[in-house]
Parts: C-alpha cells; structure tokens; sequence
C-alpha cells in the first residue's frame, strides 16, 4: 500500500504524463460559412478542431489571428502525430448576418478548408457567449482560442497574452492531445486516465 501511494505521489508530483483537461462539452450549431453553406457541429465529429472568434473590422489584430490559425495549422499537418485525427480550424464571426462575401473572395480561394462560420445575432450569442463563453462585443475585440476534441469536448481555452507566442503554445497543447489520442488503448490509456485524474495539465 506504501509502494502504491509513493508512485502515486510521484507520478503526481514529477507528471511523467501530461494531458490537456476535459473542461466541458463545446456547444451544438448550425451556422453558415463563407459560400452560402450550412455547417453543424455534427461537421466536426472525430476532428480535433481550433476555434476563434472575430469581428471582421478588427484590423491589425485579426490579421494577427488570422496568421497564427495558419501558423498552427501548417505546423500540425507537417510535425504532429494525431494519430490519424483530421485537424481542422474554424472561425465564428461575431457580427450578426454579416457579409461574408469578402471573406469568400480573400480566403475561401486559397483555404477551402476553413469555414468561416455566422449567423443571427441571437445564434451568435448562443454559441459564442453563452456555449464557448467569450465576449460577442465587436467593438471590445481580445483574441481568443477554443480548442475542441472529436468528441466534442472543449479541451483548452486560449484568452491572454503570455510570454509563449500563440502558435507555440496551440502547438503544444495539440501535440499533448495527440499524444492521449495515439494511447487511446491498452495499458497506456490507464496511465493517461491517471494523469487526468492527478490533473497532470501543462
């Protein structure tokens, strides 16, 4: 019993193991992108999905989004093991029936794969505000970044500024997630059970 409980606390303690924590589940939706197209949460299932959310005024600081949405997609499809997990990236608008025709032109050209996701201001306030908890304020814009599991479940939550830049730390946290989706089996899915249980979070 002594033994169990030293490599407990040992485990707890140096985090042989990290895994990212199950927060909770990411909300349901059915909202239209950039050609005219209806997507759906359900869309996402099985895919490991990076979320942000933007006005399309917001200038230098959505091109700043935008560019590290490209940086982390570019380094996860190049030098991440998912484990055969599709990644994908997704951006809400926050402006209630905007035109997105000019999103269409600039962008759905160049990255087919990249919705750019809107709808009515009550939508937007029931997926964003209320289901993924960010400010739906177009005129008080912070970046910000959901990252979502195939199942549905939120698994990091991406607000502030820190001294990693935002690609870094997106990238790593998605390489810690692969790392829990290619154990998802056998002996070694028991170990990262405990290292969620012992909230072994980077």
């Amino acid at each position: 019993m002594v033994v169990v409980a030293l490599a407990a606390i040992a485990f707890a303690v140096f985090q042989p193991i990290q895994v990212l924590p199950r927060l909770r589940l990411a909300p349901g939706y059915a909202l239209v992108d950039q050609t005219g197209a209806t997507v759906t949460s359900e869309d996402a299932r099985g895919a490991i999905t990076l979320y942000t959310f933007v006005p399309l005024g917001c200038d230098d600081a959505c091109d700043a989004v935008e560019s590290t949405m490209r940086q982390v997609r570019s380094r996860v499809e190049s030098g991440v093991d998912l484990g055969g997990t599709p990644f994908r990236v997704v951006t809400i608008v926050l402006d209630p029936d905007p035109d997105l025709a000019d999103v269409d032109r600039a962008r759905a050209a160049i990255d087919a794969d990249w919705p750019w996701l809107s709808g009515s201001d009550g939508q937007i306030e029931n997926v964003v505000g209320l289901g993924f908890r960010r400010s739906t304020d177009v005129d008080v814009f912070a970046p910000s970044y959901a990252l979502v599991d195939g199942l549905g479940m939120i698994r990091g939550e991406y607000r502030y500024l820190t001294l990693t830049g935002d690609a870094d730390k997106l990238v790593r946290h998605i390489d810690v997630l692969g790392g829990e989706l290619r154990n998802d089996g056998g002996f070694a899915s028991f170990a990262y059970e405990a290292a969620h249980a012992f909230q072994c979070y980077p």
